[in-house]
């Protein structure tokens, strides 16, 4: 017989990079940049390919915008308050940002 304890069950939900038709499935909780680079999704730009810092947080080459479910991402951090601060709330780093429900994201936004 085949049990599954639901209480420790994590909820599976969608993110859509519209640009690529690509949708990938995902764990709540995860993190954005590292979804896309598991699928095999190209987040970054001639010059973020060349000076990314791996997913740490210092370098701002990860941007993507949220065009649907802002709400179920994790709120920007500090660093990305600073560095997108010019930008709409909707843009964010790929490494900082935490999915927890269904979302449509728009990789290298003009």
């Amino acid at each position: 017989m085949f049990y599954i304890d639901r209480r420790n069950a994590r909820r599976q939900m969608t993110i859509k990079f519209v640009k690529e038709d690509k949708e990938v499935v995902s764990a709540q909780g995860a993190n954005l940049r590292e979804k896309a680079l598991q699928n095999k999704v190209d987040i970054y730009t001639f010059k973020g390919k060349l000076m990314n810092c791996g997913g740490y947080g210092q370098c701002g080459t990860c941007l993507v915008e949220i065009v649907e479910g802002m709400g179920n991402v994790s709120p920007r951090t500090d660093f990305e308050q600073r560095v997108l601060k010019k930008k709409p709330d909707n843009h964010r780093l790929a490494c900082q940002t935490l999915v927890n429900g269904p979302i449509a994201v728009v990789t290298k936004p003009k």
